[in-house]
């Protein structure tokens, strides 16, 4: 795409054609998500066309398959192939990690709609990368003090072996020792491998822990709850974790299991604002099912780049600017991006999985205000 002159109203939206490419697992075991953050994607663009009425938007799909060899081949391809002016997606930490020099050098703004991966907004960030998702330190950090203000005084730790799992599971284990908390022990599953959960809930029973903090998401979520519920850890050990190992996308599939868990995310269905409920709505009458987290943040990638385009944004190097500095209210409350970090500011909410009349739902249990990611850790690498 020919960059243009901006007009003197840089507020609309210029008679310009953009191609995104959405770059998402559609097969393997993120699948879902992939599929969740695209629905998202697409229903924004859908309800906020005629807000850049004179710009046209093509979506080039292709598969990460969660594996970063293949995803940064398909990153290349995008990039010099298609010559698509954004990119959008990007479930995996692993994946993201593998795309980052190549996005950086090849100066494509990228929106990244999911993977967590603390690097790429901290020591590895870049002007290029925008994150309208969550960093893995950002989502579980605040489960630490809040655990220890519960007076729970020790836990065991649970995580996949991989980049998102150490992340995730390290911002909590520092936050609640700060706090006062002791962590008694910790497994890291193999990523992808593990089906039986069962030696490593037995090696938390023996630990003694107060109660377990656990991340997973996908099938593996699905599959851990269940067995933490047949091990009946439930009376002993009580199960804490980030929003993903209860996701509204698989909920009902762990049913009872699910129940009681309590976990800190940055968007559930539950949030009791009009923004929300609107969006709730249109994404149930699309789908027939209610919306998660990853689709409100393909929703808000979608968003972003409107808001891009609104600003007058025709070529990478200006989306790159305009997506770094935009800011609205999402479903899941207040957004802006830091300009330190390159990352999403937002609320994080700590809720319990319970049972509803339709069936289950979330018990918001406590909100931490605009949680930034600290401004230090933003070292670019170019």
């Amino acid at each position: 795409m020919a960059a243009v002159l901006l007009t003197a109203t840089p507020t609309l939206a210029q008679a310009e054609d953009y191609t995104v490419g959405l770059l998402l697992p559609y097969s393997g075991v993120y699948a879902a998500l992939g599929e969740e953050i695209d629905s998202g994607f697409t229903l924004a663009l859908e309800q906020r066309a005629g807000e850049i009425p004179e710009a046209e938007i093509t979506i080039v799909r292709e598969d990460t398959e969660v594996k970063p060899p293949i995803a940064l081949s398909k990153t290349r391809k995008l990039v010099l192939q298609d010559e698509v002016d954004v990119l959008v997606g990007v479930v995996s930490s692993g994946v993201l990690g593998a795309m980052r020099d190549f996005v950086h050098q090849s100066g494509t703004p990228l929106i990244v709609a999911n993977a967590g991966n603390d690097d790429a907004t901290g020591k590895r960030g870049s002007p290029y990368i925008t994150r309208l998702s969550f960093s893995n330190s950002q989502v579980s950090r605040p489960m630490g003090p809040w655990m220890a203000e519960q007076g729970i005084e020790s836990v065991f730790t649970l995580a996949p072996d991989y980049a998102a799992g150490h992340q995730m599971i390290n911002a909590f284990t520092e936050a609640f020792e700060d706090a006062g908390g002791k962590v008694v022990g910790q497994d890291f599953t193999p990523f992808q491998n593990t089906k039986d959960f069962g030696p490593y809930l037995t090696t938390a029973r023996a630990s003694g822990a107060d109660a377990i903090f656990a991340f997973y998401a996908g099938g593996e979520a699905i599959s851990f709850v269940k067995q933490y519920e047949s091990f009946g850890l439930a009376e002993d050990v009580p199960l804490h974790g980030t929003g993903f190992l209860t996701s509204s996308l698989y909920v009902e599939s762990q049913g009872s299991a699910a129940e009681g868990v309590i976990t800190s995310l940055h968007y559930a269905p539950a949030i009791a604002t009009a923004e929300n409920q609107a969006f709730v709505e249109a994404f149930s009458a699309a789908h027939g099912r209610l919306p998660s987290e990853y689709a409100v943040q393909g929703y808000d990638a979608g968003q972003a780049l409107v808001e891009a385009i609104k600003s007058g944004a025709t070529d990478r190097a200006s989306l790159a600017t305009a997506l770094s500095e935009v800011q609205f209210t999402s479903p899941r409350g207040p957004v802006a991006i830091d300009p330190a970090t390159n990352n999403i500011v937002q609320n994080i909410y700590i809720y319990k999985t319970v049972a509803g009349d339709a069936g289950m739902t979330q018990k918001i249990l406590g909100v931490v205000e605009a949680v930034r990611d600290p401004a230090q850790s933003a070292q670019a690498v170019q």
